[in-house]
């Protein structure tokens, strides 16, 4: 038995909130690699814990990866999950992201949540828990101090081309060096813009690889690759497999 439900934020919360989803599933146990992704995952659990990385787990952030997370469940899941962007989850949780890299970490390590958790719990059903939730996530972002906005338009510039825009040419727009706008994006964003382009190319190209409709080459040209090679060696890197490993997944 499977049940899905998703939400959209409100419109104070868009750039920091991807999507909301919630979730109440009954099934064999499962275990399944997740793929890295250009976002940080908030899991409130209402439900039995699961196991990320042999680790078990409540409610939990897990932060950005540059591998696959192992995650396991007996068969019983329930919850919601919470999907921000790397500068909303900065904002939100305030915490550098790179503290955090290639890690899980139990929710109240890095969000201090009251009774947040239980009122989620009991309320009547997804859309309560949803609007519950957006008001708490925009009562928060109100107090919490924005990226500069230099930061901001660069890390928009990285989202609209998923990835594509050099770095060198964000930088040189925004008439600062290399160096200055990784060291500002580490500390309003939490990870170098380099990493971040990384992780959107790869994000858009293993949509298109899941999604089986195109030759991979073609994939690598659309995703700003210089080649099927240059696809390889991303895929392999975050993934520990090759492209067609992943199609066939």
């Amino acid at each position: 038995m499977w049940e899905l439900a998703h939400g959209a934020p409100g419109p104070a919360l868009g750039g920091a909130v991807r999507r909301y989803c919630g979730y109440s599933a009954a099934s064999a146990p499962l275990r399944r690699a997740e793929l890295p992704e250009a976002a940080v995952t908030v899991i409130f659990s209402f439900g039995p814990r699961m196991r990320v990385d042999g680790e078990r787990f409540d409610s939990f952030v897990a932060a950005l990866y540059d591998r696959p997370a192992l995650t396991e469940h007996d068969g019983v899941q329930y919850g919601l999950e919470l999907k921000l962007s790397p500068p909303g989850a900065r904002r939100l949780l305030g915490v550098p992201l790179d503290e955090l890299h290639n890690s899980t970490v139990p929710l109240d390590a890095v969000l201090a949540s009251g009774t947040l958790l239980e009122e989620l719990a009991g309320a009547p059903d997804w859309d309560a828990r949803f609007a519950r939730l957006d008001a708490e996530l925009t009562r928060r972002l109100v107090d919490a101090p924005a990226p500069h906005p230099a930061v901001r338009a660069a890390w928009r510039a990285l989202v609209a081309s998923r990835g594509r825009v050099p770095v060198g040419a964000l930088a040189a727009e925004l008439g600062w060096s290399r160096r200055h706008l990784a060291a500002r994006f580490r500390e309003d964003v939490g990870a170098s813009p380099k990493f971040l382009a990384r992780l959107l190319r790869f994000e858009h190209a293993a949509e298109r690889i899941r999604a089986g409709a195109q030759p991979l080459g073609d994939v690598a040209l659309a995703c700003g690759y210089y080649d099927q090679a240059h696809l390889n060696r991303e895929v392999r890197d975050f993934t520990g497999a090759a492209p067609g490993v992943l199609r066939a997944a």
